[in-house]
């Protein structure tokens, strides 16, 4: 999922912690997955990632190169400047052997044929029930399936447990609805005061919003969108609820003062500075929180009455359509989905993984692995340009909605300049 924030720089910097735990426990030894590597002639396969993956990538290539014949060569991209990368690349079909993407552009690519079919070496995989559901479904089209997942990251509540203390709040209890959220947000304001909030959000952010708010409108039952991602119905009564608990949570000071301004550049910092109580962000945000010594706990997003659900983003990575050592290059993808190699990069990124049948030490990781098993990921082609883009439709939606003196017109207005966005030829 692409959020124009510095989650894309940490968790690069996140991955780099993956670098020497996968040199030191995948490396030498290899993978008890036997993926058929010793009967291929010894190749090199090209790999092109963004800078946002670039760590992790890298990280896994050097694993798979200190145990196999073959040979992995990673190049990465600043992220604004890859969508023109293999753009260009595929007008000259001169596309690596492997590319990477954000999992939302995926069928953009499918579309345009830029990744060989994978299903069948995919389904012979023992384990091929247990990757990642949202990213499988996502890479699929008309049955077949063109990439596989790479990167994970998830959108939950991080609570602050210090500020709950504090509050008379017990942290192990995180909110079950999103009316629960905002009274416990509320609770740690009133106790609390001064410089310190209730909860903190996106508010200028076109991808922080879809990726935190939108699980809460999936929990209840509800969409933001068709099937076909063509048209948006963001005026529903139940996205209509959720605007309403956020909007209320600034109007009356509980949400930090940023939140109406923040971009996305400032976002992480804000819960790193431990004088936020409870807000929604990515799952790859544990390690960097809990790094500047904030005991921090893990909760689902739940929807306005219940439930629970997650936006499931991170990047997904195929066989390019030019490519003349598919065998070689499939190799490499069974081997970093295989159990060890997932497995370490748990334990040593405390993050989610493409694997759910993963049983993680943390209890937090547990609860983020449980919750990507159910998530979401949504198909929309025209997704960048209806959403992420900051001049897009949904963030002039989104503020009015959020700050505006007509939310119930804006979501009314926005939904048909966003349908017009994703339905243009």
């Amino acid at each position: 999922m692409e959020i124009r924030s510095p989650r894309r720089r940490n968790t690069a910097a996140l991955a780099l912690v993956c670098v020497a735990a996968l040199a030191s426990s995948c490396g030498g030894s290899g993978d008890p997955a036997k993926t058929g590597d010793a009967s291929a002639a010894a190749s090199t396969i090209t790999v092109w990632t963004r800078a946002a993956t670039e760590s992790q990538t890298k990280a896994l290539a050097e694993s798979y190169n200190a145990s196999h014949a073959n040979k992995v060569k990673v190049t990465a991209f600043p992220n604004e400047e890859y969508p023109a990368k293999i753009a260009t690349a595929a007008g000259g079909r001169n596309l690596p052997d492997l590319f990477a993407s954000d999992v939302v552009f995926a069928p953009n690519y499918i579309s345009q044929g830029l990744w060989q079919d994978v299903t069948d070496r995919f389904d012979a995989l023992p384990f091929k029930d247990k990757v990642a559901p949202a990213h499988i479904k996502e890479a699929t089209k008309d049955g077949k399936l063109y990439a596989v997942p790479h990167t994970v990251d998830i959108s939950v509540m991080f609570i602050n447990k210090g500020l709950y203390k504090k509050a008379g709040l017990d942290p192990e209890k995180g909110p079950t609805t999103l009316r629960e959220f905002a009274d416990q947000a509320t609770t740690i304001r009133e106790k609390l005061g001064g410089k310190t909030y209730g909860t903190y959000f996106g508010g200028n952010c076109g991808g922080c919003d879809v990726f935190t708010l939108w699980p809460s409108v999936w929990a209840d039952g509800g969409e933001v969108m068709d099937a076909d991602g063509t048209r948006s119905t963001v005026d529903a009564p139940r996205m209509a609820a959720v605007f309403d608990i956020y909007r209320g949570l600034y109007a009356d000071g509980v949400a930090a003062p940023g939140s109406k301004d923040e971009n996305g550049t400032t976002w992480l910092g804000a819960l790193q500075s431990g004088t936020i109580g409870i807000a929604p962000g990515p799952s790859t945000w544990l390690g960097l929180l809990q790094d500047k010594g904030i005991d921090v706990g893990v909760a689902p997003i739940p929807g306005v009455n219940g439930g629970r659900s997650t936006f499931v983003g991170g990047d997904v990575i195929g066989v390019s359509a030019t490519s003349k050592k598919a065998d070689a290059a499939w190799d490499f993808l069974a081997y970093t989905l295989s159990k060890k190699v997932q497995a370490d990069l748990q334990a040593k990124g405390r993050s989610t993984v493409a694997r759910t049948d993963l049983t993680a030490t943390d209890p937090r990781v547990q609860t983020m692995n449980d919750i990507m098993a159910v998530g979401r990921t949504p198909y929309a082609l025209k997704f960048n340009e209806s959403y992420n883009d900051p001049q897009s439709p949904w963030v002039k939606t989104l503020r009015d909605a959020l700050f505006g003196s007509d939310p119930a017109k804006a979501l009314e207005d926005g939904a048909g300049d966003i349908s017009a966005s994703l339905d243009q030829r």
